[in-house]
């Protein structure tokens, strides 16, 4: 993270060999988890724990629905709707900016069932950071 430059959010380093970048449930998640923390106390407590642990849980929740490919499409718009939960949580002042954007960028790159599963993860891996940061960052 230079100059302040959130790293870009890329899940496959080779999708086709089915290679997820190293760096994405490691820097990259703490890079953002981070910023969004940060962001956050600047903006009057925006993106409390809370607030980011309800999108956490549904994308869980999409998750436990999804078993195969055919389930995965038929969630997909649901999945996508994520996008505008963010806008309305940014537009009611629950969360900055950052974190719609984390949201966004991470949705575009949801295309198939396995780009789903590693959404999964490094939303995971970044609500183990921003755990970190919510107990470091006061």
């Amino acid at each position: 993270m230079s100059n302040g430059v959130l790293p870009k959010i890329v899940f496959w380093e080779d999708e086709k060999a089915e290679l997820i970048n190293p760096e994405l449930f490691s820097s990259i998640a703490d890079a953002w988890a981070k910023k969004i923390k940060e962001k956050g106390k600047e903006s009057k407590d925006k993106n409390k724990i809370s607030q980011i642990r309800k999108f956490y849980d549904e994308v869980l929740l999409f998750q436990s629905r999804i078993k195969d490919e055919a389930q995965f499409k038929k969630m997909l718009p649901l999945i996508k709707m994520l996008n505008a939960k963010a806008a309305y949580a940014l537009g009611r002042k629950h969360i900055t900016e950052e974190f719609r954007q984390f949201i966004t960028n991470c949705v575009s790159n949801v295309k198939n069932r396995k780009d789903f599963e590693v959404f999964l993860k490094f939303f995971e891996a970044f609500m183990g950071f921003y755990r970190y940061y919510d107990e470091t960052i006061k």
